[in-house]
C-alpha cells in the first residue's frame, strides 16, 4: 500500500481510544453505527426540508423576501452555536446521554415547528430544532470513535456516517417535497426521529472521557452568544451591512469571542484546547467544515427555491433534480473509505472543493437560459466533490484531536461548517436578489463566488501540511 506523503495517523489517531469503567458494557458496533447514522440523517433531512418548501411555508407564513434567510438559517444558528459544547459536554458527561437528549428534543422541536403560525415561531422552532441537532451530531461520531477504537475500523464506521450525512441532504427534499403539505413533512419527521431516539436507549452504551474539575460554563455560555451574535449579524446584513444592529452584533461576537479565548485559558477544564489551533491537521479540519458551508451548503441551501422562481418547477421536480447531486454525494461518501491509506484526508478535502468549483461553474448560464437539462453536468461533477467532502471531513475531524476529545472534535468541525452555511446561505440570498439584470444574473454571481470560495479553500488545505517530525 503506498504511504502517504505527510503523517496519515498521529498520535491522536493511533492512541486506544480512552477504555471504558470495567462494568460498562462493549458497546454494540452495528447498533452503534447504524442508529448513528439513521439520527445523523434524520437530523439532516430535516436541515434540508425547507430547500424545496420554501416557497410554500413563506406564504404560510407570511414571511417576506426580506426575512425568508430566517427560514433557511434557524437551523444552522442553533448548531453553530450549540455544537461545540455539546461535544465537550458528551466527551465528560456521558456521549449516550447527550446523544438520546438531542434526539428526543429534536423529534419534539420538529412537531412544534409544524403548528408554528408565524416567521419568528418558525424561527425559533428552526433555532432549537438546530440546538437538538448539535447534541445529536456531535455525540453520535465520540459514540462511532469509542465503539471502533481500531484505526481501520474506524475508517471504515467515519466513512459511513459521512455518507449518511450526504443521504439525509439527498432524501430530505424527496421525502417533504412527496409530501403535499409541509406541516404533514415535518410531522413525518418528528415521528422518525423519536422511533430512532426510542431505539436508541437500549442500544447504545455509555462512554464518556471525565477530565474532573467544574464543567466549562462560562467558556460555553460566552462561546455560545458570541456565535449567535455573529449569525444573527450575517443573517441581518442582508439588508445593509451597515445598519446599527449589524454593526453591534459584530462587536458583541468580536467581544464575546476575545472573552472565551480568556476563560479558556485561565480554566482548568477548557471547552476546547486552543493549543489545537497550531496544529495543522485541526485547522484543515476547521477550513474545510467553514468552507464547505460557505461555498457548497450555502449555495444549494437556496438554489432549489431560485429555480422554482425562475424555471417554474414544482417542489418534487426540484427535490428529483437535485437528488442527483445529493444521491451521487451520498454514493461517493459511502465507496471514498476505499481511498483511506491511499488519499490522505487533507488532499481528498482539496479535490472535493475543486470539483464542487468545476460542477458550479459548468451550471453558469442555465437559469438565464430557463433550460434545467443545462444544469445536469454541473450538478453531476458538484455531487462528486461533496460525497468527498462528507466523506474526509468527519475523519479529519476525529483525527485531528486526542480520542478522548473525539466529540469536541466533531463539535468544532460543524461549528465551523454551520457558520459558513449561516454566511452562505446569506451571501447567496444577497448576490441573487440584488444584483441588476434579474434573479437570473444574480444566480450566475452567485454561482461564481461559491466556485471562487472552494478554490480557495481548496488551496488552504493543501497548504496546511502535517509537520515532520
Amino acid at each position: 500500500m503506498p504511504r502517504f506523503n505527510e503523517r496519515t495517523l498521529t498520535e491522536a489517531t493511533t492512541a486506544p481510544a480512552a477504555p471504558a469503567p470495567a462494568s460498562a458494557p462493549a458497546p454494540n458496533r452495528r447498533a452503534t453505527l447504524a442508529l448513528t447514522s439513521a439520527a445523523t440523517a434524520v437530523a439532516l433531512m430535516t436541515y434540508t426540508a425547507p430547500m424545496v418548501t420554501l416557497p410554500q411555508t413563506a406564504a404560510a407564513l407570511h414571511t417576506p423576501l426580506s426575512a425568508q434567510a430566517w427560514l433557511l438559517n434557524g437551523t444552522p444558528l442553533g448548531l453553530a452555536a450549540l455544537l461545540l459544547v455539546a461535544g465537550s459536554l458528551a466527551d465528560d458527561y456521558g456521549r449516550r446521554r447527550i446523544f438520546l437528549a438531542g434526539t428526543f428534543a429534536l423529534g419534539i422541536t420538529t412537531a412544534l415547528g409544524a403548528l408554528t403560525t408565524n416567521t419568528w415561531l418558525f424561527t425559533l422552532a428552526r433555532i432549537t430544532q438546530g440546538a437538538a441537532s448539535a447534541a445529536l451530531l456531535a455525540s453520535s461520531l465520540g459514540l462511532i470513535v469509542h465503539a471502533f477504537p481500531d484505526a481501520r475500523g474506524r475508517l471504515h464506521a467515519t466513512g459511513v456516517w459521512g455518507a449518511f450525512v450526504s443521504g439525509g441532504i439527498a432524501l430530505g427534499p424527496v421525502v417533504t417535497g412527496a409530501i403535499p403539505n409541509w406541516r404533514l413533512a415535518y410531522g413525518v419527521l418528528a415521528a422518525a426521529t423519536l422511533i430512532v431516539a426510542a431505539l436508541s436507549m437500549r442500544a447504545l452504551s455509555e462512554s464518556r472521557a471525565p477530565r474532573g474539575g467544574r464543567p466549562d460554563l462560562a467558556g460555553a455560555v460566552a462561546f455560545g452568544l458570541a456565535l449567535v451574535s455573529l449569525v444573527a449579524a450575517l443573517t441581518l446584513g442582508r439588508d445593509g451591512w451597515l445598519r446599527a444592529p449589524v454593526g453591534l452584533l459584530l462587536l458583541a461576537a468580536v467581544a464575546l469571542l476575545g472573552l472565551f479565548v480568556v476563560v479558556e485559558r485561565r480554566t482548568e477544564t477548557p471547552m476546547i484546547d486552543l493549543s489545537l489551533l497550531r496544529r495543522p491537521r485541526f485547522l484543515a479540519s476547521s477550513a474545510g467544515g467553514l468552507f464547505t458551508g460557505l461555498a457548497v451548503i450555502g449555495l444549494f441551501s437556496f438554489l432549489p427555491a431560485l429555480l422554482q422562481q425562475t424555471l417554474g418547477l414544482s417542489a418534487m421536480d426540484t427535490a428529483w433534480l437535485f437528488l442527483l447531486w445529493s444521491g451521487l454525494s451520498f454514493a461517493v461518501a459511502l465507496q471514498a473509505r476505499r481511498l483511506s491509506g491511499r488519499v490522505p484526508p487533507r488532499i481528498q478535502l482539496a479535490l472535493g472543493f475543486v470539483l464542487h468549483a468545476g460542477g458550479t461553474l459548468a451550471m453558469l448560464g442555465a437559469v438565464g437560459a430557463g433550460s434545467w437539462p443545462r444544469l445536469l453536468p454541473g450538478l453531476l461533477i458538484a455531487g462528486v466533490g461533496s460525497g468527498l467532502l462528507n466523506a474526509a471531513l468527519p475523519l479529519l475531524s476525529v483525527e485531528s484531536v486526542p480520542p478522548q476529545r473525539a466529540a469536541m472534535g466533531s463539535g468544532a468541525q460543524q461549528t465551523f461548517r454551520y457558520i459558513g452555511s449561516c454566511a452562505g446561505v446569506a451571501l447567496t440570498i444577497a448576490l441573487a436578489t440584488s444584483a441588476g439584470g434579474g434573479l437570473a444574473r444574480g444566480a450566475d454571481i452567485a454561482m461564481l463566488v461559491s466556485a471562487g470560495l472552494a478554490l480557495l479553500a481548496a488551496v488552504g488545505v493543501v497548504a496546511l501540511r502535517e509537520r515532520t517530525a
